[in-house]
């Protein structure tokens, strides 16, 4: 038979790269760029950690980003640094800041800890999904948030994660991560398959909250489609992407989207129709060490990966947005600084 492929075993090599090219997910043929060199927005030193998400209002100012001990902070430049925006009903400067006698476990449930944010530009607006309190608002300038929604269909919200507005209409979309665990407890989450998690939708014209879809997986980061179609929606333990149809001959259909290399957590537009989805860590990998590891990737809408981003495996991000101008904002749950990347191409 000698070294050369038959013709059949060419045609096959041939049917399965095509196959990789086409399906959701598929990571063949990715760029991708080194985000080792970052600029740092440091958090006020020795407080606060964990800039979880990355926000910025219609006027472009920001970052804004919620920290450990509840507030959401903006960012206002590097003389000023850092000033408190918003903070939850409760928050005491004193009790509300971690120790090393009280961590922040021990705070963050009387105190808050803001996790997704998003501005509505028509209003001013901020939501703000928080982890224990549920969703709240807090109007231009900022001030004490109002909860407006911390239980639906009579079920408390436990672990209130992500969130969207349709900057149409207004309407807000938000996931809650489980029904059994907190956000102290989210190993938990992983560990035990719970499949207890909410997508769910809020009108702000009449107040009320609604269920678009129960029993997911750890859902986390969500965002609103282009076209305003469906939302896409991160499911963390399955390193998946789904999709929820909330219009057209589909509606109220939730199905898969993409398979990704790593654990999703938030997900934001990309400004050209797909998406950028922060990975926390890869699938199999110690997460510390040398080397560099997958920090996002960007998908286009039907869940290819185009492009990747990598960089230090003592980074495991939580968010990615992309500004207008090339610069990329990093969210961490664990780091005490927003990180800030230029293209390199």
């Amino acid at each position: 038979m000698g070294c050369g492929m038959s013709r059949l075993a060419k045609a096959t090599i041939a049917v399965v790269i095509m196959a990789m090219l086409f399906l959701p997910g598929a990571i063949a043929m990715a760029a991708s760029f080194d985000a080792t060199r970052s600029q740092h927005l440091p958090l006020p030193r020795g407080t606060v950690r964990g800039p979880k998400s990355v926000a910025f209002d219609a006027h472009g100012e920001g970052p804004y980003s919620g920290v450990s001990d509840g507030r959401v902070l903006k960012w206002n430049g590097d003389k000023l640094g850092w000033t408190t925006y918003t903070y939850g009903p409760g928050y005491d400067a004193k009790t509300c800041t971690a120790t090393k006698l009280r961590p922040e476990t021990a705070t963050e449930s009387r105190c808050g800890r803001p996790l997704g944010l998003r501005f509505d530009h028509k209003t001013g607006d901020l939501y703000i999904a928080d982890a224990y309190k549920g969703l709240m608002r807090v109007g231009p300038g900022g001030g004490e948030a109002t909860v407006l929604v911390n239980s639906v269909d009579n079920i408390p919200l436990r672990f209130t994660n992500g969130v969207d507005v349709d900057q149409a209409t207004g309407q807000v979309y938000f996931t809650d991560s489980s029904m059994n665990y907190n956000r102290a407890q989210h190993e938990m989450v992983t560990r035990t398959g719970d499949s207890t998690g909410r997508l769910m939708s809020y009108d702000p014209r009449t107040s009320h909250a609604t269920v678009l879809q129960s029993d997911i997986t750890y859902p986390n980061g969500v965002s609103l489609s282009t076209d305003r179609s469906h939302l896409v929606v991160a499911s963390t333990g399955p390193c998946k992407l789904l999709r929820h149809w909330i219009k057209g001959p589909d509606v109220g259909r939730t199905e898969p989207l993409a398979d990704l290399p790593g654990y999703p957590d938030n997900v934001r537009p990309d400004g050209r129709g797909g998406y950028w989805v922060a990975l926390h860590r890869e699938k199999n990998e110690l997460p510390f060490g040398r080397g560099s590891h997958r920090l996002a990737v960007r998908v286009d809408a039907n869940g290819n990966i185009l492009e990747e981003m990598k960089g230090p495996k003592s980074v495991r991000p939580t968010e990615i947005i992309e500004r207008p101008n090339g610069k990329m904002y990093m969210g961490s749950v664990e780091l005490p600084y927003v990180s800030v990347v230029k293209r390199n191409k």
